[in-house]
């Protein structure tokens, strides 16, 4: 599996930055990770992250 480069912040993060949600794309694939724990990834696609966005948006989640 391909490790991404560029991780972007949450806009939610804050402080000292050592507590924060992790993004990154490469093609076909999402990547999410907690920056105080970078090894372990969760991997989806962009049409599953898409989906959970959604519903966690309209409180189904």
């Amino acid at each position: 599996m391909t490790t991404p480069q560029n991780w972007q912040k949450s806009s939610f993060s804050g402080g000292d930055g050592n507590n924060c949600v992790e993004l990154a794309s490469i093609p076909g694939t999402i990547h999410l990770r907690e920056s105080d724990e970078p090894s372990i990834q969760l991997v989806t696609t962009p049409t599953s992250f898409s989906h959970l966005l959604r519903c966690v948006r309209l409180g189904r989640v």
